[in-house]
Protein backbone atom coordinates (compact mmCIF):
# COMPACT_ATOMS: atom_id res chain seq x y z
CA UNK A 1 0.00 0.00 0.00
CA UNK A 2 3.08 2.48 0.72
CA UNK A 3 4.62 2.10 -2.33
CA UNK A 4 0.91 2.64 -4.25
CA UNK A 5 0.67 6.27 -2.75
CA UNK A 6 4.34 6.88 -3.04
CA UNK A 7 3.87 5.72 -6.87
CA UNK A 8 0.28 7.77 -6.68
CA UNK A 9 2.30 10.98 -5.67
CA UNK A 10 5.37 10.77 -7.74
CA UNK A 11 2.47 10.93 -10.90
CA UNK A 12 0.55 13.57 -9.75
CA UNK A 13 3.86 15.64 -9.27
CA UNK A 14 5.18 14.54 -12.69
CA UNK A 15 1.78 15.38 -14.43
CA UNK A 16 1.86 19.04 -13.42
CA UNK A 17 5.64 19.59 -14.03
CA UNK A 18 5.26 18.23 -17.25
CA UNK A 19 2.86 20.94 -18.11
CA UNK A 20 5.72 23.26 -17.24
CA UNK A 21 8.54 22.70 -19.48
CA UNK A 22 8.57 22.31 -23.45
CA UNK A 23 9.42 19.31 -25.47
CA UNK A 24 12.99 19.13 -26.73
CA UNK A 25 13.45 15.74 -29.09
CA UNK A 26 12.07 14.64 -31.88
CA UNK A 27 11.89 10.54 -32.44
CA UNK A 28 12.90 9.54 -36.30
CA UNK A 29 9.95 8.23 -38.49
CA UNK A 30 7.70 9.72 -36.67
CA UNK A 31 5.50 12.95 -36.06
CA UNK A 32 5.95 12.57 -32.00
CA UNK A 33 7.90 14.68 -29.94
CA UNK A 34 9.37 12.74 -26.90
CA UNK A 35 11.26 14.51 -23.52
CA UNK A 36 12.58 12.87 -20.82
CA UNK A 37 11.28 14.06 -17.95
CA UNK A 38 12.23 11.80 -15.04
CA UNK A 39 14.25 8.71 -13.94
CA UNK A 40 15.11 7.35 -10.65
CA UNK A 41 15.89 3.99 -8.87
CA UNK A 42 12.89 3.08 -6.58
CA UNK A 43 14.67 2.69 -3.36
CA UNK A 44 12.33 0.51 -1.40
CA UNK A 45 12.27 -1.84 -4.72
CA UNK A 46 15.51 -3.04 -5.75
CA UNK A 47 16.65 -3.81 -9.35
CA UNK A 48 12.88 -1.25 -10.58
CA UNK A 49 13.46 2.69 -11.69
CA UNK A 50 10.70 4.92 -12.69
CA UNK A 51 10.95 7.15 -15.54
CA UNK A 52 8.83 9.54 -17.52
CA UNK A 53 8.67 11.01 -20.16
CA UNK A 54 6.50 13.54 -22.10
CA UNK A 55 4.97 12.83 -25.83
CA UNK A 56 3.72 15.70 -27.63
CA UNK A 57 1.63 15.31 -30.82
CA UNK A 58 1.24 17.93 -33.40
CA UNK A 59 -2.25 17.94 -34.71
CA UNK A 60 -2.71 14.17 -36.41
CA UNK A 61 0.17 13.14 -35.31
CA UNK A 62 1.74 9.63 -34.69
CA UNK A 63 3.83 6.84 -33.30
CA UNK A 64 4.78 3.70 -35.24
CA UNK A 65 3.78 0.31 -33.88
CA UNK A 66 6.17 -0.57 -31.33
CA UNK A 67 6.99 -2.32 -28.21
CA UNK A 68 8.38 -1.36 -25.28
CA UNK A 69 10.38 -3.02 -22.44
CA UNK A 70 9.61 -6.48 -21.46
CA UNK A 71 9.41 -5.82 -17.77
CA UNK A 72 7.33 -2.39 -18.57
CA UNK A 73 4.13 -1.47 -16.80
CA UNK A 74 3.80 1.74 -18.27
CA UNK A 75 1.15 4.42 -17.04
CA UNK A 76 -0.12 6.69 -19.66
CA UNK A 77 -1.77 10.36 -18.23
CA UNK A 78 -3.19 12.60 -21.13
CA UNK A 79 -1.97 16.01 -19.92
CA UNK A 80 -3.70 17.85 -23.41
CA UNK A 81 -5.82 16.93 -26.62
CA UNK A 82 -7.14 13.46 -27.09
CA UNK A 83 -5.10 10.62 -27.58
CA UNK A 84 -5.99 7.67 -29.55
CA UNK A 85 -4.17 4.12 -28.34
CA UNK A 86 -4.72 0.38 -29.05
CA UNK A 87 -2.46 -2.41 -27.79
CA UNK A 88 -2.89 -5.89 -29.21
CA UNK A 89 -5.65 -8.13 -28.33
CA UNK A 90 -7.78 -4.84 -26.90
CA UNK A 91 -9.98 -2.60 -28.87
CA UNK A 92 -8.59 0.78 -29.93
CA UNK A 93 -9.21 4.12 -27.49
CA UNK A 94 -9.34 7.63 -27.09
CA UNK A 95 -8.40 9.23 -23.80
CA UNK A 96 -8.99 13.05 -23.38
CA UNK A 97 -6.82 15.12 -20.95
CA UNK A 98 -7.28 13.88 -17.48
CA UNK A 99 -7.46 10.65 -18.42
CA UNK A 100 -5.39 7.63 -18.18
CA UNK A 101 -4.88 4.14 -19.13
CA UNK A 102 -2.24 1.38 -18.20
CA UNK A 103 0.00 -1.02 -20.98
CA UNK A 104 1.02 -4.23 -19.00
CA UNK A 105 4.86 -5.39 -19.38
CA UNK A 106 5.36 -7.25 -22.86
CA UNK A 107 2.28 -5.08 -24.51
CA UNK A 108 2.55 -4.86 -28.19
CA UNK A 109 1.10 -0.71 -29.01
CA UNK A 110 -0.19 -1.01 -32.18
CA UNK A 111 -2.30 2.62 -32.67
CA UNK A 112 -0.59 5.84 -30.79
CA UNK A 113 -1.41 9.45 -31.58
CA UNK A 114 -3.00 11.99 -31.83
CA UNK A 115 -6.98 11.39 -31.80
CA UNK A 116 -7.33 14.98 -33.35
CA UNK A 117 -6.72 16.64 -36.83
CA UNK A 118 -6.56 20.66 -35.68
CA UNK A 119 -5.59 20.21 -32.10
CA UNK A 120 -2.33 19.33 -30.14
CA UNK A 121 -2.36 16.60 -27.77
CA UNK A 122 0.25 15.31 -24.77
CA UNK A 123 0.76 12.40 -22.84
CA UNK A 124 3.06 11.79 -19.78
CA UNK A 125 3.88 8.11 -20.16
CA UNK A 126 5.39 6.66 -16.86
CA UNK A 127 7.44 3.57 -16.93
CA UNK A 128 7.76 1.21 -13.74
CA UNK A 129 11.13 -1.05 -15.33
CA UNK A 130 14.13 -2.93 -14.30
CA UNK A 131 16.89 -0.29 -14.06
CA UNK A 132 18.90 -2.30 -16.66
CA UNK A 133 16.58 -1.39 -18.95
CA UNK A 134 17.93 0.83 -21.54
CA UNK A 135 15.69 0.48 -24.66
CA UNK A 136 12.50 1.41 -23.32
CA UNK A 137 10.53 1.35 -26.85
CA UNK A 138 11.40 -0.69 -29.96
CA UNK A 139 9.48 0.28 -33.22
CA UNK A 140 8.10 -2.39 -35.30
CA UNK A 141 10.33 -3.50 -38.35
Amino acid sequence: MKQLILITAVLVALAGWATAHEPSAMNQGSSEIVTPRFSHAIPNIPGKSLIAVEVSYPPGGKSPAHRHANSAFIYGYVVSGSIRSQVEGEAPHVYKAGESFFEAPGSHHLVGGNASDTEAAKLLAVFVVDTNDKDLTTPDK
